[in-house]
């Protein structure tokens, strides 16, 4: 069955191209430094806000019309679903898709009953995939939409819904294995609290590193080689979340001696919500190696929530493609559009206009970033800045030759410090002439 009759593949027509269904500035096969782009982005569609969201927002009703609405058995529906993400992958030409457990299966009364269901659809998700090249970016497991989370899954009091969010982890990952993904995240929508008079904060930290070890533990024994992701977030639905951000994610898996197996997925509207830039949190993870993929969306800046926008603001994904390079591009990870239509935009059509303006403007800011990162301007400058450290006291301090009494001694016979602008509005200035066209473009 076709989902999206009134839409075809959408194809590559160029920036003068007037037809909203066609990229303007995404090439997929456009060679770059020898890799054709689709590898350089690695996008992704995500099930969650592509085939379940509604349209729905705390004031009013869900309104979004899908083509699979008049089916009303659950099996029947997660199948039409299946289906309909590899028809609009394949006519996105977006090679990858991200899944949560239960967005592409439903739970039942059971947990057994719940994984024999889920079972079915991966193996239905496998038989698709034998006639197309669409694969898992990641999987991961939604532990934080039942009510037996209330208190957090594996940070809750509750033994009971720590071993349950175990065996449903355990599910996930067997699944994610299964359908070949190349990733496993774990984001803690409900491991934090709300108040510390009730909140034991040292044990459920404790619980939550034993957690994430005994999941590196069983992916070791089934043999599944994809990379685990932490997708850090302050906030919502928790006040307080305990993997706020990507300097307190890392802070935490040192903390426990867990740093070595995972990486960062960066999401840039969680970046908003923790009072970062998006590019500060990718840096973060690339200056602590832990650089893995990135969750592709933007907030509002007038919002305090998780609007989940689909990203068009070419400043930000410029900065987040150049963090991008400078990281050494993706591995295992990619580009995944956490991300939905807005809820006046409620039509199928609007699922391929939206993701069609994100990956466009990630092309278009991963072309300039790649200039700008070639061009070598910014890190020349950078290094010119830093430069007092390549000799001199300089050099002492960064080889660790130097201690307190030698710089002291140093600094008394200094009469005069001479420091140097930073240039930040030129620095930005030469930003926007390679963004918006110029010299430098």
């Amino acid at each position: 069955m076709e989902y999206f009759k009134n839409v075809k593949t959408i194809n590559y027509e160029g920036a003068n191209s007037d037809n909203p269904l066609s990229f303007k500035h995404y090439n997929p096969s456009e060679v770059i430094d020898g890799k054709p782009m689709k590898e350089h982005l690695r996008f992704a569609v995500a099930y969650w806000h592509t085939y379940q969201a509604r349209g729905v927002d705390p004031f009013g009703a869900g309104t979004a019309v899908r083509p699979w609405d008049d089916i009303s058995d659950p099996m029947d529906l997660a199948k039409a679903k299946m289906e309909a993400n590899f028809e609009l992958c394949e006519k996105l030409q977006v090679p990858f898709f991200c899944f949560h457990d239960r967005d592409i299966s439903p739970e039942d009364k059971t947990l057994s009953e719940t994984n024999k269901k889920l079972d079915t659809i991966v193996s239905y998700a496998k038989e698709l995939m034998k006639t197309s090249g669409v694969r898992v970016l990641w999987g991961t497991a939604n532990a934080f939409s039942n009510p037996r989370y209330m208190h957090g899954a594996a940070t809750s009091c509750n033994a009971d819904v720590f071993a349950f969010a175990a065996a449903q982890v355990k599910k996930a990952m067997e699944a994610t294995k299964e359908l070949g993904g190349q990733n496993y995240v774990f984001w803690g929508g409900r491991e934090g609290y709300e108040t510390l008079l009730n909140t034991d904060m040292k044990l459920e930290l404790e619980n939550y590193a034993r957690f994430l070890q005994m999941a590196v533990d069983y992916a070791k024994e089934i043999g599944f080689e994809g990379q685990f992701l932490i997708e850090p977030k302050p906030k919502e639905p928790t006040k307080h979340q305990y993997d706020f951000d990507t300097a307190t994610v890392i802070a935490f898996l040192k903390t426990y001696g867990l740093d070595k197996h995972f990486k960062m997925n960066i999401e840039a509207n969680h970046a908003t919500l923790a009072g970062h830039t998006f590019q500060h949190e990718l840096a973060t993870a690339r200056i602590n190696n832990m650089f893995g993929s990135i969750d592709a969306n933007q907030g509002d800046m007038l919002l305090g929530w998780d609007t989940d926008q689909f990203p068009t603001n070419i400043y930000d994904t410029t900065l987040a493609m150049y963090e991008t390079i400078k990281a050494g591009g993706f591995t295992s990870g990619g580009l995944n559009f956490d991300s939905k239509p807005r809820r006046a935009s409620f039509t199928p059509e609007d699922l391929f206009y939206s993701h069609i303006a994100g990956m466009d403007t990630f092309a278009k800011g991963f072309k300039i970033a790649h200039k700008m990162h070639n061009d070598g301007k910014f890190e020349a400058f950078m290094k010119n800045r830093y430069s007092s450290y390549n000799s001199g006291i300089g050099k002492e301090i960064v080889s660790g030759k130097a201690d307190f009494k030698a710089l002291e001694k140093y600094a008394l016979k200094i009469d005069d410090i001479a420091s140097s602008s930073g240039n930040q509005e030129m620095l930005e200035g030469l930003l926007n002439q390679y963004i918006l066209g110029g010299n430098s473009n």
